[in-house]
């Protein structure tokens, strides 16, 4: 009897610890996972985290996700889940100020129509007229709107940038403010000749549409405050002042994006009368003193020829295009693929361009996102002036084998160039620099084409969405500009596919040769028809009927072969997912069980030696 209360009060106690732990769980351990992802998928970087933290006024993300359309897409649905997961570990970690809504547009909802008023894309499934909408709106408590029309698969290393972005922008109390400063005519100027105004560059036009624009003088002194990111384009000629002010700028932490140029084409020269004086004007640009003071070293004497990468130009109507080793178009294997700046760009367009390096001791580190080819090598700039023949250009080019830095992200602590003018001694300096202005003309990346009245652009480089994504990139604090690209949730069956690749290789090789022998016999047939003598060609002679049907028996047996190949692929495939079935379900539970009786049989040898100890 006493065993037997022994035993329940037992119980009860284990029963009172479990409440007890699940309590203390509840209480102490909300919200504390591990994170054992290969690639660390559920782990925030700490520039989230810090942008989580710093949310003042409550924040809420609407996920627009149709559940019943996606129910045929499952990578769709898949990486809906995966964003779902991620806005559930930002809402967890930002203090209760991030609100995370799911929304499920339904055909002739009032869901749905929100969709469609904020400016989702509806993506059409091929079922009648369904749709399928996966995209986020964000709204803070001021009004604010921001949007991601629709969240592709192929975007998802940068998905936690853009969502970290969002909620950034939607946290701040004002809009983003970009600084110009520029040598050459964005904004067009007046032509003296014919006393009419020429258009404003369409990069131009599009940076005023997404940002608030504050245009400063080159004979300013000071710029003004407030700016997120100040954009300098050819900046010659600048007054002391300025350089000073922009020194400081940029040590007290403001962000720059600079173009500079050995040579820039779209710079005509001072006098638009004299066309020989155009050519004979300087039109380099650098950004001395600040350069040599941060640890950059740019060379306006010299531009990057790039045979790799050159660009085919007519120089003349009715002349043959040549390719023009100083034109080149950057391809996207020789970008930054794993850059939000220049992850999706396909080419860039660059005329003369120069080229960076790091001098010794900088205290910068310098990520390339542009490169020239290993087919490339350095020219004086001297060469450019009144040059016909690109040709000449291509014969003198040496090619060195190096790629050349020609637009780089440079970060790291500096020194000021004018000490003692009121800016830090050294500071933390962030920019994007590009060694080349010419990417900004129209003619080298955008055509505009008049319909009806309305211009339409048509571009054919990615010049300006480079552009605006280094401003859009720069204008976050260093929290954002610190979330770079994450490794994507799918994991690809490595084996299947060079399983499949295997198979294919042998299957091409049969039909290969199954293609060949058609094409020999239909030759034969048609030499055996050449070659008769009678009138009648609709009657097939025995020796054609013969050919006819060696074959049609090949035929018949070649794709016999096509069908092994075909099974046994199918074979390998399932024989490797019954390998790995084996594994998880089976292999898995003996190896437990396994465990579980070596743990047993301890015990028991234990339990004997005490026994043997005690009756001893």
């Amino acid at each position: 009897m006493l065993k037997h209360w022994t035993s329940l009060s037992a119980l009860v106690l284990l029963a009172l610890l479990f409440l007890a732990l699940a309590m203390l769980n509840q209480n102490l351990f909300t919200g504390a996972r591990v994170d054992l992802t290969e690639n660390r998928l559920y782990t925030l970087s700490p520039g989230t985290l810090s942008l989580l933290g710093s949310i003042e006024e409550p924040v809420t993300l609407s996920l627009y996700f149709s559940e019943e359309s996606s129910r045929e897409f499952p990578q769709v649905r898949a990486f809906a889940r995966r964003v779902e997961e991620l806005l559930e570990e930002m809402a967890n970690r930002s203090g209760g100020r991030l609100v995370i809504e799911r929304v499920d547009p339904r055909p002739f909802s009032d869901q749905e129509d929100r969709a469609a008023l904020f400016g989702l894309e509806a993506i059409p499934t091929g079922r009648g007229e369904e749709t399928l909408y996966l995209g986020l709106v964000g709204t803070n408590l001021l009004d604010g709107v921001e949007v991601l029309p629709f969240l592709s698969p192929a975007r998802e290393p940068f998905l936690e940038y853009e969502l970290a972005r969002m909620v950034h922008l939607l946290s701040r109390p004002v809009q983003p403010r970009v600084g110009l400063i520029s040598g050459l005519p964005l904004q067009g100027q007046a032509d003296p000749r014919t006393g009419q105004g020429t258009e404003q560059w369409v990069i131009h036009e599009q940076i005023e549409q997404l940002f608030d624009v504050a245009t400063i003088s080159r004979r300013d002194e000071t710029i003004p405050d407030g700016l997120d990111v100040l954009v300098l384009v050819h900046p010659r000629d600048l007054s002391e002042p300025l350089l000073q002010a922009i020194d400081r700028f940029a040590l007290d932490g403001g962000r720059l994006l600079v173009f500079v140029d050995p040579q820039a084409e779209s710079d005509t020269g001072r006098d638009p009368f004299d066309a020989m004086a155009a050519v004979a004007t300087e039109r380099d640009s650098t950004l001395e003193p600040l350069f040599g003071a941060w640890g950059i070293e740019f060379l306006s004497d010299e531009f990057v020829g790039d045979l790799g990468q050159a660009l085919q130009v007519t120089l003349q109507a009715g002349m043959a295009p040549v390719r023009h080793p100083g034109i080149i178009g950057v391809t996207r294997q020789y970008m930054d693929r794993s850059d939000v700046v220049t992850a999706e760009l396909d080419a860039v367009n660059l005329a003369s361009s120069g080229h960076f390096r790091l001098s010794e001791g900088s205290g910068l580190a310098m990520q390339p996102l542009l490169l020239s080819s290993p087919r490339s090598g350095r020219l004086d700039t001297e060469r450019l002036r009144f040059l016909e023949d690109p040709n000449d250009l291509a014969a003198e080019l040496a090619p060195t084998g190096e790629s050349f830095v020609l637009a780089a992200r440079f970060q790291g602590s500096v020194s000021s160039a004018f000490p003692g003018n009121g800016a830090p001694e050294q500071g933390e300096v962030h920019l994007i620099a590009v060694a080349d202005t010419d990417l900004l003309a129209d003619r080298y990346w955008v055509q505009r084409q008049r319909v009806f009245g309305t211009t339409l652009l048509d571009p054919f480089a990615s010049n300006g969405d480079f552009v605006i994504n280094a401003i859009d990139n720069l204008i976050g604090n260093a929290d954002l500009i610190s979330v770079r690209s994450r490794a994507i949730s799918s994991r690809p069956f490595t084996l299947v596919d060079a399983l499949r690749r295997e198979a294919e290789q042998r299957l091409l090789a049969t039909e290969q040769r199954l293609e060949a022998e058609l094409a020999e016999t239909e030759r034969r047939l048609g030499e055996i028809q050449q070659t008769r003598a009678d009138a009648d060609l609709t009657i097939l002679s025995d020796e054609q009927e013969a050919e006819i049907d060696r074959f049609m028996a090949q035929r018949l047996e070649i794709r016999q072969q096509l069908r092994q190949v075909r099974r046994e692929l199918d074979q390998d495939i399932e024989a490797l997912g019954a390998r790995v079935k084996a594994v998880n379900i089976a292999a898995m539970p003996l190896l437990v069980t396994a465990l579980a009786l070596i743990i047993w049989i301890r015990r028991r040898r234990q339990a004997a030696q005490w026994r043997e100890r005690a009756s001893s």
